[in-house]
């Protein structure tokens, strides 16, 4: 397996602030419900302390496909559980990761910046953590170890579709306004994951030549691909803070949060059922 990941990310994320509303589960999910159990989670990868979050359905009478949680640059914060929680109530099994230890992350975007950097320096180190919330995540008794996806927001949708692309045996993966992992060789067939690229068409940190080329490579090695672009979304289009936080080209919208959501829903309980 090949894994490429940008010793630069920063030109790709500048300064993204990703979160999410909360959305209702979906008619067809598996189960949907309102009642859910939640633990933290702490394992280990390289040495160093991960501190997860998990949510699951309060029903335990069947396992459940899991679905890792892949955090934005803040690190893993209350955004990356919410969506944990998001995807219990529509009766899946959801981890959030910590992609950089300890459950670290902060608020203000140099910190962001560095803890960010210091993650991607290391290849090796980020697919390792990865793989270890996958197995944290695989070994619980309320998952269909066969069912599992992963979804990420921002830096955490690089994440995700990088780990896709380098052939990790996922079903599925979602990225929603995520970064796009820099130009890598991809062997034909080697993609087990489908791919759902949630995008903002006025995102001017994630460009739709991009994503294209992306897609189209992904395309030719035998991946299936769905892209779904909001022409009017900005930047963080998931973000209810995204406004607020005083970059250029960073706009929350309340439609797109939804319907992408959705959008995500949807393919889970295709490739799950």
């Amino acid at each position: 397996m090949r894994f490429f990941l940008p010793a630069a990310a920063a030109v790709i994320l500048a300064a993204t602030a990703c979160s999410s509303g909360r959305g209702e589960p979906a008619a067809d999910s598996p189960a949907a419900t309102a009642s859910i159990a939640e633990q933290d989670v702490v394992y280990t990868a390289d040495g160093t302390t991960l501190k997860g979050f998990m949510a699951a359905p309060g029903d335990t009478s069947r396992k459940r496909p899991g679905v890792l949680v892949v955090h934005e640059w803040w690190g893993h914060n209350e955004h990356a559980r919410a969506q944990a929680r998001r995807l219990a109530e529509a009766g899946y099994v959801g981890l959030a990761l910590d992609m950089y230890g300890d459950g670290k992350n902060t608020t203000h975007p140099d910190s962001a910046n560095a803890f960010m950097m210091q993650a991607v320096s290391d290849q090796g180190r980020m697919v390792g953590r990865f793989r270890a919330a996958l197995a944290e995540l695989r070994r619980d008794p309320r998952v269909d170890s066969t069912q599992v996806a992963a979804i990420g927001y921002c830096f955490g949708g690089m994440v995700v579709l990088s780990m896709a692309r380098a052939g990790e045996p996922l079903v599925a993966v979602g990225s929603f306004h995520g970064a796009i992992p820099p130009e890598a060789p991809v062997d034909s067939g080697s993609v087990k994951a489908r791919m759902l690229i949630l995008t903002g068409g006025a995102d001017p940190m994630v460009p739709a030549a991009q994503v294209d080329a992306f897609a189209a490579a992904m395309r030719k090695a035998g991946a299936q691909v769905d892209v779904v672009t909001y022409p009017a979304a900005m930047h963080g289009f998931t973000n209810p803070r995204a406004d607020s936080a005083g970059v250029p080209g960073l706009h929350y919208d309340a439609a797109v949060d939804a319907q992408s959501w959705d959008a995500l829903r949807k393919m889970l309980s295709e490739v799950f059922r």
